[in-house]
């Protein structure tokens, strides 16, 4: 029996699906091997976690540096991409690092795994300088906004980046807290976000 031009194009999409499902597969599994062993995890282990053979791992990733560099991109965009979801640009300062804030801290909650390991990627040397400049590309209105926040008078005279870090330690506090008493989650995050504040306002 010969296919159709139709049925031809079906059969070319459902294996692009279903390359992609692989894919998704594999950055899941190592999301979940990478949480548990660090980054040192078996490509074998991933392979197996994600139900594909070792072999098929590699005909996507070429090997596990290229692994470990997309899937900094993945969580990369995952963050931004809530963050930049209903963006309040024309907000005021306070408003856009509440944002911020808000939308980092839900994701970091919302999935720890993921915020385990991509904590881990961020001091990797695997992670090459090309791939953190492509991540990036999508977090310009974070680093236009914490820029923005870097330049209050209160802020001057310390290093830069201060703001940020002072931001992300006591984030790193507020999950901490949440991850002992998830049902004061809001509470946690809006009074967590007075305190830092009133410290940088």
């Amino acid at each position: 029996m010969t296919l159709g031009a139709d049925s031809c194009s079906l059969i070319l999409v459902m294996a692009r699906l279903k390359s992609s499902e692989k894919r998704d597969a594999i950055l899941q599994a190592a999301v979940g091997e990478i949480a548990e062993a660090g980054l040192g995890a078996a490509t074998a282990k991933i392979a197996r976690r994600a139900d594909v053979a070792a072999g098929t791992l590699f005909t996507y990733f070429v090997n596990k540096d290229e692994l470990l560099n997309e899937l900094y991109l993945e969580l990369k965009g995952e963050v931004y991409s809530r963050v930049n979801e209903s963006f309040p640009h024309k907000g005021s300062l306070e408003r856009r690092v509440k944002h911020i804030w808000v939308s980092y801290l839900g994701w970091a909650v919302e999935y720890p795994l993921k915020r385990k390991v991509s904590v881990q990627l961020n001091v990797s040397d695997v992670i090459t300088a090309a791939t953190r400049s492509r991540a990036a590309e999508a977090r310009g209105l974070i680093d236009r906004t914490l820029r923005e926040l870097g330049e209050r008078e209160s802020l001057r005279e310390l290093p830069s980046g201060f703001a940020v870090a002072m931001m992300s330690s006591l984030q790193d506090a507020v999950m901490e807290f949440i991850a002992k008493k998830p049902k004061q989650q809001e509470m946690l995050t809006e009074r967590a976000f007075e305190v830092f504040w009133r410290a940088v306002r």
